[in-house]
């Protein structure tokens, strides 16, 4: 575990990246067997699926690297 948390931590893009291109692979495979929409709706649907799943892990990788941070500092008391 370890070990893929240094990955991601030195390669933040790339797995930002990946996570979004298999969000939109996902959502399209997901969308093709459960709904009668055409092709274009459906790479517009997975597009936003895709969107937010990553805007959710911006966030928490924000908010991870914030209390990381904050915990490497001495505190003021």
């Amino acid at each position: 575990m370890e070990a893929i948390q240094s990955w991601v931590s030195e390669h933040k893009l790339t797995s930002i990246g990946g996570l979004w291109a298999s969000a939109v692979g996902a959502s399209l495979a997901y969308s093709r067997s459960k709904t009668p929409l055409k092709p274009s709706l459906r790479l517009i649907h997975a597009r936003m699926h895709a969107q937010a799943l990553t805007l959710a892990v911006l966030s928490g990788a924000a908010a991870y690297h914030y209390y990381e941070q904050r915990s490497g500092e001495p505190r003021r008391d």
